[in-house]
């Protein structure tokens, strides 16, 4: 009996890291990062949606929404397997963030508005306290 389990378990492992292994990884074009300059730590839990100016260059089209993580990251935007060629925005919802940390920020949310050319990863975080904000394309 203590055979046959032991052999279960072996095949059951086997076919798990087969199957992790055959699973192809998707790649994602876009990533975003928040700091919170005044705690000196990333920014966890805050909402972000990604959006893409439509054809009509005046209205924008929701694309995509995450949180960040504990890191004050979203990794995962834009899958690399079509192109991505457009503007895009990003829109931080930082004001619940705020009021967690039990502060009042002027900016409800923060809008960063970027162009996606060629097939290249792009980074767009965001360093950020209650009454600031700055931006530029990371790595």
């Amino acid at each position: 009996m203590k055979h046959l389990v032991y052999t279960l378990c072996l095949v059951c492992a086997c076919l798990g890291v087969r199957s992790y292994a055959a699973t192809p990884t998707e790649n994602f074009q876009l990533s975003t990062h928040i700091l919170d300059v005044n705690r000196g730590q990333p920014a966890a839990g805050v909402s972000i949606v990604l959006f893409r100016l439509a054809d009509d260059g005046i209205s924008w089209n929701k694309v995509d929404a995450g949180i960040t993580d504990r890191n004050g990251r979203i990794g995962n935007f834009l899958p690399e397997s079509k192109a991505n060629d457009g503007i895009y925005k990003l829109r931080f919802e930082t004001r619940d963030y705020f009021r967690k940390q039990g502060q009042e920020s002027i900016y409800p949310f923060v809008e960063v508005i970027f162009e996606i050319r060629g097939s290249s990863h792009y980074h767009i975080p965001i360093t950020m306290s209650a009454n600031g904000y700055g931006t530029y394309r990371g790595n």
